[in-house]
């Protein structure tokens, strides 16, 4: 094997400061070749649901792909980082994630390539004219609402409802600074404005909502009883309704609402970019046009990740408590105005919930 070769091989077998030494050390002389029958994908999805697809891409192209996936306790944002480091060297072809806002802010940083692959039956929000990203499979934010602790009738419709009084002590989130409870905020106040969004956060604040550590958590917390409603993904909710426990999904504001015409059910995609200058941009736009397929869409809708396709050819089988698209209203999120609003949310929700 060339020496040059033998070192970028390293690179990704190493820790990372030994990485970091051998890039510093010996890279700078010998070069990194541009091993064209390897991508390399850093990967936010979870590991369980994208190794079998990442293997079957390799069994049909003979293309290998070499993930690095990101750690649940900073799930995405790792990865993100770490493309802005590397925009000088990048070492990533494709970047799979699944927080559309930061896929956003890359697109911003000018660190994405467009995407050659044709956008088919994928609908308009899902891909931008510029082409630097392309969005599939959503997660639904959703309530997890305990059987027990509240009778059907009072489910709550609408995540509004959540700051009336009867709902005090009653409520649990996740950490809301973080992850898609982060996303959650930032779209809430694109779809409500800041004053509406301030009113509610703070009202979730004065019925004492409880934040815990992520949303398994919480959805775990209302399956056990301690709460009544929790909000969550819907992966996570599914995992305690199929494991028998006392407990339904509520997608909220299915139908709209009254006083805020943007309101409905938040969906947030996966998203597939190609980094601007990456080793392999043909293995790439060929890694990316596999994950785009319908047969991608129908895995991760089925194969225990309960994600909803965007393309409707993907005709997969959805869980009981999920549905498709067509049959509720889709929060009418503008992606790129709440990525403006992302640094300000942030600093209103650590002022709110660290104290």
């Amino acid at each position: 094997m060339p020496l040059s070769a033998f070192l970028c091989s390293a690179m990704f077998q190493f820790p990372i400061d030994r990485r970091g030494f051998l890039a510093a050390g010996f890279l700078a002389v010998a070069g990194c070749s541009r091993n064209q029958n390897r991508v390399t994908l850093y990967c936010a999805q979870d590991r369980e649901f994208a190794e079998g697809i990442l293997a079957d891409f390799h069994a049909s192209t003979g293309l290998e792909v070499s993930p690095k996936f990101d750690t649940e306790a900073q799930k995405s944002v790792s990865l993100f980082e770490e493309i802005i480091r590397e925009k000088e060297r990048p070492r990533c072809d494709v970047f799979w994630n699944n927080e559309i806002l930061n896929t956003i802010r890359l697109q911003r940083a000018g660190l994405l390539e467009p995407i050659t692959t044709e956008p088919g039956e994928f609908p308009e929000w899902t891909r931008p004219a510029h082409g630097l990203w392309r969005a599939f499979a959503a997660r639904p934010r959703v309530l997890i609402v305990n059987t027990k602790l509240a009778a059907k009738a009072d489910w709550p419709k609408s995540l509004l409802e959540l700051t009336d009084p009867r709902w005090n002590g009653r409520l649990a989130m996740a950490k809301p600074a973080f992850g898609t409870t982060a996303t959650q905020a930032a779209c809430l106040f694109d779809v409500l404005g800041d004053e509406t969004a301030k009113a509610f956060y703070r009202g979730l604040k004065a019925n004492g909502i409880a934040v815990l550590a992520g949303n398994k958590p919480v959805a775990q917390a209302v399956a056990d009883g301690r709460f009544a409603v929790g909000l969550t993904d819907a992966d996570d909710a599914i995992g305690e309704i199929d494991s028998g426990r006392p407990v339904a999904l509520v997608l909220p504001d299915r139908d709209g609402h009254a006083k805020h015409p943007k309101m409905g059910t938040l969906l947030i995609p996966n998203t597939l970019a190609v980094i601007h200058g990456c080793p392999n941009p043909a293995g790439a736009q060929t890694l990316v046009r596999e994950l785009l397929s319908p047969a991608t869409e129908r895995r991760l809708a089925e194969g225990g990740g309960f994600q909803i396709p965007l393309n409707p050819k993907a005709a997969a089988k959805l869980h009981p408590s999920l549905a498709p698209p067509s049959d509720f209203k889709l929060m009418d999120t503008n992606w790129e105005h709440a990525t403006d609003l992302w640094e300000d949310v942030q600093t209103f929700l650590r002022d709110e919930f660290a104290r």
